[in-house]
């Protein structure tokens, strides 16, 4: 009877992939002492001003939290010179994805994405009943040319997410503006930047100077999950123009945020000396896995993000699961479409040898 009552593109769904507890892992395979490299994740644990934050505020959990995060809002308004009006605060920046295609797509309508990207665009997409395209990447980098010729008339929405996940390639800002020229006005342009902390290049594109176009719309997300090591207070935002943020907050549910969360996100915005040493760890770490890997004869995807691509010479589950029973957390990449390659974050230093050398152990016994 269940199953009457459930549309066709809710029962097709197929859920994201959670990972299980590390405590769980390590019961469940009998291991100790695991390490998790797999979510992208800090490897140096949240901002200590973040930490401070949520002690003083714990006082505080009796009350409602600010249903308009304002005082988190107005700071990133003055840090980056954003207009006020045109912030909108989500547990995670996932909930703005959700937000934007709830305000923009009705069944039937379409949205254009990137293959591979983050799994949860498409996810949405269907949830709303919408129709999703993904475009395939070229060498790894999301070919916007072909994403433009994907548009349609009934193309709603557009996803970009730079830098990429899983492949930590960028877009630079001459593509991009060339790329906004071209699309039509009546599309919005999602523009995902979880990980822009950690791009290096000078020539990425970053979204807050589009965010006043007039067709297509740009809406920029930015998280604290990743570079302020806050993943588990499910804080983000989008900004965007006013006029679209207006939307955005009518589809909104009131405290969406909690009080927790926009104390640490605000301390955390400030704590510029946690975010580079974040940085400096990270990029240290990405590039110790890469000499090393390469000395070793693998492929590694040059990435601007907190995480690289390791191609493997056979099946990416295989070794998942060879370095689970090791006790070594990372990502296959077959849920992508790309079964030869695992992904991996930089951890601390001694997390990223023993990564090195317990792949390399994995794959000489898989090999041979």
């Amino acid at each position: 009877m269940l199953e009457k009552l459930i549309p066709a593109h809710i029962a097709s769904l197929v859920p994201y992939p959670p990972g299980k507890p590390l405590d769980e892992l390590e019961r469940e395979y009998g291991i100790t002492n695991s390490i998790k490299l797999a979510s992208n994740e800090n490897p140096l644990g949240p901002s200590p001003r973040a930490v401070e934050a949520v002690r003083k505020a714990l006082w505080g959990l009796h009350r409602y939290p600010d249903g308009s995060g304002y005082y988190l809002r107005r700071r990133i308004s003055e840090k980056f010179d954003l207009p006020f009006e045109g912030i909108v605060l989500g547990n995670g920046s996932n909930e703005v994805i959700d937000l934007v295609i709830r305000t923009f797509i009705q069944p039937g309508d379409h949205v254009v994405l990137p293959a591979p990207s983050f799994l949860v665009y498409s996810l949405a997409v269907q949830a709303a009943g919408g129709h999703a395209t993904p475009v395939p990447l070229k060498d790894f980098v999301i070919d916007l040319e072909a994403m433009i010729d994907a548009v349609t008339e009934r193309t709603r929405v557009v996803f970009i997410n730079n830098p990429n996940n899983p492949t930590g390639t960028i877009l630079s800002r001459h593509t991009m503006d060339a790329f906004l020229d071209g699309l039509p006005p009546h599309v919005v342009v999602v523009v995902d930047e979880a990980y822009i902390e950690f791009a290096r290049d000078p020539e990425i594109f970053r979204g807050f100077g589009a965010i006043r176009r007039k067709g297509p719309y740009v809406v920029v997300l930015r998280t604290f999950s990743k570079a302020y090591g806050l993943a588990g207070l499910r804080i983000g935002y989008g900004v965007m123009a006013p006029e679209v943020a207006d939307y955005l907050n009518r589809v909104r549910q009131p405290f969406n945020t909690g009080s927790l969360a926009q104390a640490a996100a605000l301390a955390a915005l400030d704590d510029e000396i946690f975010l580079e040493k974040t940085c400096r760890a990270v990029w240290e770490g990405l590039e110790h896995i890469r000499r090393r890997l390469s000395a070793a004869g693998l492929v590694c995807v040059p990435s601007e993000t907190n995480f690289m691509l390791v191609k493997v010479p056979v099946d990416a589950k295989k070794v998942f699961e060879g370095m689970l029973r090791r006790g070594v957390i990372i990502r296959a990449m077959n849920a992508y479409g790309l079964p030869e390659y695992i992904r991996v974050n930089a951890g601390l230093a001694e997390e990223n040898e023993r990564f090195v050398r317990t792949l390399l152990e994995v794959l000489e016994t898989l090999e041979g």
